[in-house]
C-alpha cells in the first residue's frame, strides 16, 4: 500500500510538473499570497526568523522581505515538482553559469574523499541532480515521519536514466552514518545539508545571524577523521530567461576551521559560511524552517516558535 500511495503522489507531482514554467511561477505567487492572507505556518515561521535574524530592519522593509521569501519558497516548491518528474538531463539545461567546478573535479581526482556541504539556498534538489550527473554520490537526509513520504522521496530522487547505484540516500541516523565514513575512506563523495537542526547530543550551539543555533557536528567529525576535502555548493537563481528559471552553480572551498578538533570552533565556522551564502540573497534561503527551536541549556530563552 505504501508503494502504491507513493506512486499516486508521484503521478500528481508529474501532473503539476507538466504545467508551463510561467504557469508554475504564477501559481507559486498565488500560494505565497494565500499563505500571507491565512497567516499560514510558512508565513509565521518566516516572519519569526526574520525578526530574529534581522532585528534592525524597518517594519516596511521586513514586510517586503517576508513577501519575497514566501514567493521564492512557493515557486521553489513547484519548480521542484517539475525537477523531480522530468529527465535530469533536461533539468540541467537550467544551469546557465558554473563557478568553481574545477575545485570539485580536482578533489575527486585526488581520491581522498569529498564532502559537499549544501545549504538550503537556491534549489538544492537541482544541485543534487547536477552532482549525481558528475559523480556517484551519497546524500544524507532526514527521513519524513511517514513511510509514504519516505517512499515518495526515494522515488523522485532516484537518478533518472542513470545507474540506480549512482545516488545512495543515507538516513541521518547513527548506524547509517557509518556509510558516510566508509564512502569517504574509499575516496567517494557525500552530500550534506548543514543547516538542519540535529538531535540533542549530535550538535553544538553557535551563532547563526547573531542568534545561537544548535548545529550539527557531523561535518567536522567527517572531515577530521577521513581527511576529506570540504566544499560548499549551491544552485542560485539568476533568472537569465524570463519564461523559465535560470540557475548559477557555485562551488567554493570551505574554511579550514570547519575541521577544527574543537567542535565549538568547527560549528561556528560552519554557520558563518552558511550565513555568508544566505546573505547573498536572503529571499533564496529557507527561512520557513524552524532553525532556532532548541535553546541553550540554562539560557531561559523560550522556543520562539512555541506559539506556532
Amino acid at each position: 500500500m505504501t508503494a502504491l500511495v507513493a506512486r499516486l503522489l508521484h503521478l500528481c507531482a508529474a501532473a503539476v510538473g507538466r504545467l508551463p514554467w510561467p504557469w508554475l511561477m504564477a501559481l507559486g505567487d498565488g500560494m505565497a499570497a494565500l499563505w500571507v492572507r491565512l497567516d499560514a505556518r510558512e508565513s509565521r515561521v518566516a516572519r519569526i526568523n526574520l525578526e530574529l535574524a534581522y532585528p534592525d530592519l524597518l517594519p516596511a522593509e521586513r514586510a517586503q522581505w517576508h513577501r519575497d521569501i514566501l514567493r521564492t519558497t512557493a515557486r521553489q516548491a513547484l519548480e521542484t515538482l517539475r525537477l523531480w518528474t522530468h529527465p535530469h538531463a533536461r533539468n540541467l539545461q537550467l544551469v546557465r553559469e558554473h563557478h568553481g567546478v574545477s575545485l570539485l573535479d580536482e578533489a575527486i581526482a585526488r581520491g581522498e574523499g569529498v564532502i559537499v556541504v549544501a545549504p538550503h539556498h537556491g534549489n538544492w534538489e537541482l544541485l543534487n541532480q547536477w552532482l549525481a550527473d558528475r559523480t556517484p554520490l551519497a546524500i544524507l537526509y532526514r527521513p519524513p515521519e511517514s513511510a509514504v513520504g519516505e517512499a515518495f522521496l526515494n522515488r523522485v530522487r532516484a537518478a533518472s536514466g542513470q545507474d540506480p547505484d549512482r545516488v545512495t540516500q543515507v538516513r541521518a541516523e547513527g548506524p547509517a552514518i557509518r556509510q558516510l565514513f566508509k564512502r569517504l575512506g574509499a575516496g567517494g563523495v557525500v552530500g550534506i545539508l548543514p543547516d538542519q537542526q540535529p538531535k540533542a547530543g549530535d550538535g553544538e550551539f553557535a551563532p547563526f545571524f547573531g542568534v545561537e543555533a544548535f548545529t550539527m557536528t557531523l561535518v567536522g567529525r567527517l572531515a577530521r577523521r577521513t581527511g576529506a576535502t570540504v566544499l560548499f555548493a549551491w544552485c542560485e537563481r539568476v533568472d537569465t530567461q524570463g519564461d523559465q528559471p535560470g540557475f548559477a552553480l557555485h562551488i567554493e572551498a570551505a574554511p579550514d576551521a570547519i575541521a577544527d578538533p574543537e567542535p565549538q570552533r568547527a560549528v561556528t565556522a560552519l554557520n558563518a559560511a552558511v550565513e555568508r551564502i544566505a546573505r547573498r540573497d536572503p529571499a533564496q534561503y529557507q527561512w520557513t524552517y524552524k532553525r532556532y527551536t532548541l535553546r541553550p541549556h540554562g539560557s531561559g530563552e523560550p522556543n520562539p516558535y512555541a506559539r506556532d
